[in-house]
């Protein structure tokens, strides 16, 4: 294997070196060498030696930093989340996607089956010209793009008019609450 950034690789005896930021700044501790750093975004999981074999073709045992630590207050965020999911904004914003989501899911299904349906039943009806060499299953072939585009259009303005607004206040609303929860770290 090559050397990871330039810098050597190690035999995996003995402790591990600091790893050598590429950022400037001093060396990292190897305890740290394994977690995120915000100011380290490019942070090279290779670069710290993970993945790497020690001694004789045993892997190292993966280290995954973890998102939050035990004791902190991620019980409390979800109870807010539940409580945000309970409240009746939540409800209505929800009510009216399910509103328009499933007469429009079971009209959009309905147009597909009855095509496919008509194509493989009925082939004199699909084979019926309509204009010179156009035909019946031409016409409701590009009518399935169409009604796609159609109730994509649809959905997208529904979603702005009547939904957007409701579930930005409530995301709004939910990054205050647990703001106040994580103690002013969201």
């Amino acid at each position: 294997m090559q050397p990871s950034k330039g810098r050597p690789r190690r035999d995996g005896a003995g402790q591990e070196s600091p790893v050598e930021p590429l950022d400037g700044v001093g060396p990292v501790p190897a305890d740290e060498a394994g977690r995120l750093r915000y100011d380290d975004p490019w942070y090279d999981a290779l670069a710290s030696g993970w993945g790497e074999s020690v001694g004789a073709g045993v892997p190292d045992p993966a280290v995954v930093p973890s998102a939050r630590r035990e004791g902190e207050t991620g019980v409390a965020a979800a109870d807010v989340y539940l409580e945000v999911q309970r409240s009746e904004a939540f409800q209505e914003v929800r009510r009216r996607y399910r509103r328009f989501v499933v007469p429009g899911f079971v009209a959009f299904f309905a147009w597909y089956v009855g095509y496919v349906v008509a194509a493989t039943t009925a082939p004199e009806l699909m084979a019926r010209p309509v204009a010179g060499a156009v035909n019946v299953a031409l016409v409701a072939g590009l009518g399935q793009f169409l009604s796609t585009f159609l109730f994509t259009w649809a959905y997208t303005r529904h979603a702005r008019l009547r939904r957007d607004r409701a579930a930005l206040e409530l995301r709004w609303d939910t990054q205050e609450l647990t703001r106040g929860v994580n103690g002013g770290v969201s």
